[in-house]
């Protein structure tokens, strides 16, 4: 009989004691242990079992399930004779900064003291030893005020680490789960370089200049730029989702996928569930998949996105949406399946997301909507640039995701969006001009993030516009932009799945000052589809000139036009 697929714990020890569906990864503890890596961090998407991991190394190493060794029992790290003898001998603190998404930096702050505080209840037994003295009682009871003073929330680790050491004769090992949640929040927000100064102080205390630390252990989504957080700690081991360590402890293998499949009667399924759910990679270990939405289609038998719904995306769809032209390109290249060349900076810096592209390459990479295809090694790259990884959206479940982003972005002029493009099909040129301006009126600004009008820089507007197209009609229908046909350029050409229906050429053009009216930029847009050729390729396909639509844009501020008919000088 299968085993319960429990969605959403978190803790081993339930897990383990309610016989839930779990995939042996306790390979990791004897792997991190013998690594002897002082202080590690390891970088993995959402929803990978990062928690779940810290809460079996915790319930592994901590003296508090010193008799819990049947959670282990049937685990491959239970085979070591070592390794039995190493469970529930050392004092653990285990702290997760998951719960602090807040929108100010005072709330930030709060939540991270009421963690601290929460910490310091759960040692309380600690006040009552008489291995600590006045002085340590006094401190203790200031970090459980609710008034605490920054300088001793962010020594509390490293004091908490002393008293632990001092009762137990033994030095402790720190857990933090999810450091870089705050931090995300804090960029979103507005208040980066506050609480950057309030975090590396805590950081530095508990984990560099702490006489007291056997091992420390982060997990989180992203590496942060040492500039920031880590500028104290040039001792961290470092674990990214391109590094070989680790590389199968975090998500399902496709071997322990099909696996549990078969388990469950769903043998039947593997072709389906590979093609929604597998992609990602890790180092040199392809083909792994998200655990999140294998254990929900475990549990569902039904595709869908699990994975990609269980975050809100605001600062991929923030990025995205507000990025600039170039960017916005490469975004419309990885909608319609294709792959995008750049290299890549795992060291996340948060103040260069709004102007590099490679930024944001690089944090959609480590947040798991891209993987990695290929890459160039270091010996094989350019002297003196960096080698390039070639990024593909990592499955179709992601990609499904990502189309629903780009309706959102249109969802607040939903119905003249979707009769435009209705227009634009049926080839009705007075409706299409009618709901473009109103398009324009309502949309121009949502796009347009640069300091001038949108006349001033209409890529931002007419890019965005495309991705609208690309979500709208991805299920009939194959949009591309900037594209070599013929003798250059197109902006957008509209090619149908059913060769039987017309195909479209849009042009887009700002009026000019040599230019009279917006019909004359209409004019010179058509010109350019003709005189360059931008059918050749349609035509090359099999489709007739009769099919092929030719659409002139004209745009002047928020005012647009649109025409068809070419009139040669």
């Amino acid at each position: 009989m299968a085993r319960t697929t429990a969605i959403g714990i978190q803790s081993f020890e339930k897990i383990r004691s309610g016989n839930c569906f779990y995939i042996d990864k306790t390979s990791f503890i004897q792997d991190w242990w013998e690594s002897k890596d002082e202080v590690t961090l390891i970088t993995r998407p959402r929803r990978f079992g990062k928690t779940l991991t810290m809460s079996m190394i915790e319930q592994f190493f901590s003296v508090a399930y010193a008799d819990r060794g049947d959670l282990f029992e049937g685990l491959s790290i239970w085979q070591s004779a070592k390794y039995r003898k190493l469970q529930g001998t050392w004092p653990v603190i285990s702290l997760s900064f998951a719960r602090i998404k807040e929108s100010t930096y005072i709330s930030a702050h709060d939540k991270l003291c009421e963690i601290i505080r929460n910490l310091y209840n759960h040692f309380s037994f600690l006040k009552d030893s008489d291995r600590l003295t006045d002085t340590d009682r006094t401190y203790f009871d200031r970090i459980l005020d609710t008034h605490v003073r920054d300088s001793d929330i962010t020594s509390s680790l490293y004091q908490l680490s002393d008293y632990l050491c001092r009762y137990y004769g033994k030095k402790v090992i720190i857990l933090l789960d999810e450091y870089d949640t705050p931090m995300q929040e804090a960029y979103v927000h507005g208040f980066w370089n506050e609480l950057v100064e309030f975090i590396r102080s805590l950081f530095n205390s508990a984990f560099k200049a702490n006489p007291y630390l056997e091992r420390g252990l982060m997990t989180g989504i992203t590496r942060i730029s040492k500039e920031s957080i880590f500028s104290d700690l040039n001792h961290l081991k470092v674990v990214t989702t391109t590094s070989n360590e680790y590389s199968t402890a975090f998500g399902f293998t496709e071997a322990e996928v099909f696996a549990a499949l078969d388990e469950y009667g769903l043998g039947e399924k593997k072709e389906n569930v590979k093609y929604w759910y597998d992609g990602f990679t890790f180092g040199q270990s392809s083909d792994i998949y998200n655990p999140w939405s294998i254990l929900n289609f475990l549990d569902t038998g039904r595709l869908d996105t699990y994975w990609a719904n269980s975050s809100t995306n605001q600062l991929v769809s923030k990025l995205l949406q507000e990025g600039n032209r170039k960017l916005k390109i490469s975004f419309e290249r990885l909608l319609t399946g294709k792959s995008i060349k750049s290299s890549i900076d795992e060291q996340i810096i948060y103040g260069q997301l709004d102007g590099s592209e490679e930024a944001v390459w690089s944090l959609l990479l480590a947040s798991g909507y891209l993987t990695v295809a290929s890459w160039q090694r270091a010996e094989e790259s350019i002297y003196g640039e960096d080698p390039l990884y070639e990024l593909v959206i990592t499955n179709f479940e992601v990609r499904q995701m990502f189309y629903r982003m780009v309706r959102r972005w249109f969802s607040p002029f939903k119905d003249d969006y979707g009769d435009f493009i209705q227009a634009l099909l049926a080839g009705d040129l007075k409706a299409m001009n009618h709901y473009l301006n109103r398009v324009c009126l309502q949309c121009f600004s949502y796009f347009d993030t640069g300091a001038g009008p949108v006349g001033n820089e209409p890529e931002r507007f007419y890019h965005g516009f495309i991705l609208g197209l690309l979500a709208e009609l991805c299920n009939q229908y194959t949009v591309t932009s900037n594209r070599e046909s013929g003798f250059g350029r197109y902006d957008v050409v509209i090619e149908p799945f059913d060769q039987a229906k017309n195909a479209f050429i849009l042009e887009f053009k700002v009026k000019d000052d040599e230019e009279n009216s917006l019909e004359d930029t209409v004019q010179t847009a058509l010109a350019q589809i003709e005189k360059r050729q931008y059918a050749a390729d349609l035509l090359a396909r099999g489709f007739t000139l009769q099919q092929i639509k030719k659409y002139g844009f004209a745009f002047e501020g928020k005012r647009a036009k649109i025409g068809t008919e070419y009139k040669p000088q």
